[in-house]
């Protein structure tokens, strides 16, 4: 057959003087990529069924045949039996085709007063509220490493950086903290967004409601929903609840791409801070001294696609009039993109971030290796407690500005003599101030520092472990 030759009728032909040809059939049919809303699909079509009967359009009969059918085509669906027909366009005719082929009318009668504009509305928020859940878990676990390597180095001195220059000293544990407070941020972001997912759009009908006696509250609790769209046209054209996760989930992406650059730029020999386990890298085919961090790499490179997806959907809909137009068959394919790709991404990451018990020795192991004489190493050869200095000699009451000048001739003369402040002797750090005396030493060093920032997002070890605690409590 001829790629523009008619193909067989359609469910809703009964219209038209001749059916799609071929070509368009496959250009507008979803089931390539919508096929996994089916559970979903099975799921609203069980609640609307029992809402019909429950005003009285369905016998009894009808429900108890409804539910015996579905069941059975969740089966084959869950088993790989269910056989996809491209004729049926998508996977609600799909489904009511087989269905009817399974208990006669009573599937015929099943989509009574609804249309496949609120049907799929209605499918996509039970899919996507589920994916919410299941990347809230993986969100969890991922912040849980994150609590256990802060954790475990609290005291782990490192340098911390603006411009990416030695800035001051801070702990690894800290460091570390501070992508678990990201991370936190987007679990709040997806949890506020589930509310606006779980409204529930099924009794909008095609776009005005239906005149049959529903009640889509009943609906609502039975698919557990928080409560209804309460306007049709709205419920059946807006896909702003899956641009909103989409902008989560590109916020989700950039957090753990930020991560991944330091843990890229950290494995460096010019760095040296980490190394990663074998298990997250690669090797080079023609180097064979390569440990390429080929893992965080490609998660950096996956934000691309994440925030390509949010481009497209906000794209998709910055041009529809209300209400349903077949355009939003393409908010699909880019949403069930990024939850895979965010699904991927955080197990991945937290099992970077994680341990295993040695099957041999019984030791933990951690996929992160930390040198953290390396990290202290850096943090000195920074200049890292020059703020310290400087707020030691405001402390003796010299103003900010002189102390700031006063400090930075003192950095210009350790760095031409090759050394630390710390290993300035007195008389040459009293050539800056006469107000240095013997007691500027204790400030000086990377301990000395670090302590003195002991309050509520601090650096100090037990602010960091205070920090590691609120977190695990707020974590359950």
């Amino acid at each position: 057959m001829s790629q523009d030759q008619p193909s067989a009728p359609a469910a809703w032909s009964g219209r038209f003087s001749e059916p799609v040809s071929e070509r368009v059939k496959r250009y507008t049919a979803s089931i390539p990529f919508d096929w996994r809303l089916a559970p979903f699909d099975i799921q609203g079509s069980l609640a609307h069924a029992a809402m019909l009967h429950k005003v009285g359009v369905l016998s009894a009969q009808d429900l108890t045949d409804i539910r015996r059918g579905l069941g059975e085509i969740l089966a084959d669906f869950e088993t790989g039996r269910f056989t996809w027909n491209l004729d049926d366009e998508d996977i609600h005719f799909n489904i009511e085709r087989a269905l009817t082929k399974k208990v006669g009318d009573a599937g015929k009668r099943l989509h009574t007063g609804r249309s496949r504009n609120d049907q799929v509305a209605t499918d996509v928020r039970l899919w996507l509220r589920d994916a919410i859940d299941r990347i809230q878990t993986l969100l969890r676990a991922a912040r849980l490493a994150l609590l256990d390597m802060a954790e475990r180095h609290a005291d782990t001195v490192m340098p911390g950086f603006t411009h990416l220059q030695a800035a001051q000293p801070v702990t690894f544990g800290h460091h570390l903290m501070a992508w678990q407070e990201m991370l936190a941020r987007d679990a709040e972001r997806l949890a506020d967004c589930r509310k606006r997912v779980n409204r529930l759009p099924l009794g909008a009908a095609a776009l005005a409601g239906t005149s049959y006696p529903i009640d889509r509250e009943f609906v609502a609790r039975e698919l557990g929903f928080d409560g209804v769209c309460e306007n049709s046209l709205d419920a059946v054209s807006d896909r702003d609840f899956a641009i909103e996760f989409l902008a989560a989930g590109a916020l989700i992406m950039t957090h753990l791409s930020r991560m991944s650059e330091e843990l890229v730029i950290w494995m460096t020999p010019r760095f040296g801070f980490i190394d990663l386990a074998d298990r997250f890298c690669t090797g080079s085919s023609i180097m064979p001294q390569k440990k390429n961090p080929d893992v965080p790499e490609l998660m950096r490179g996956k934000t691309g696609r994440m925030n390509g997806h949010l481009i497209a959907l906000l794209t998709l809909m910055k041009g529809q009039p209300l209400a349903y137009n077949k355009d939003n068959q393409e908010d699909k394919e880019p949403l069930f993109d990024a939850a895979d790709t965010l699904v991927d991404s955080l197990a991945i990451f937290a099992d970077m971030m994680g341990s295993h018990l040695d099957a041999t020795t019984g030791e933990r192991v951690w996929h992160v290796k930390v040198r953290a004489e390396r990290m202290r190493q850096a943090a000195v050869e920074g200049f890292a407690t020059a703020t310290d200095l400087a707020d030691y000699l405001v402390k003796k009451g010299l103003p900010f500005r002189e102390a700031h000048e006063a400090v930075a001739r003192a950095v210009r003369a350790a760095e031409q003599k090759g050394c630390d402040l710390a290993n300035l002797p007195l008389d040459a750090l009293r050539a800056f101030s006469e107000l240095i005396a013997e007691d500027v030493y204790a400030v000086l060093t990377l301990e000395g520092s670090i302590q003195a920032r002991d309050h509520i997002g601090g650096t100090s070890p037990a602010q960091v472990r205070a920090a590691v605690a609120r977190a695990r409590a707020r974590l359950g």
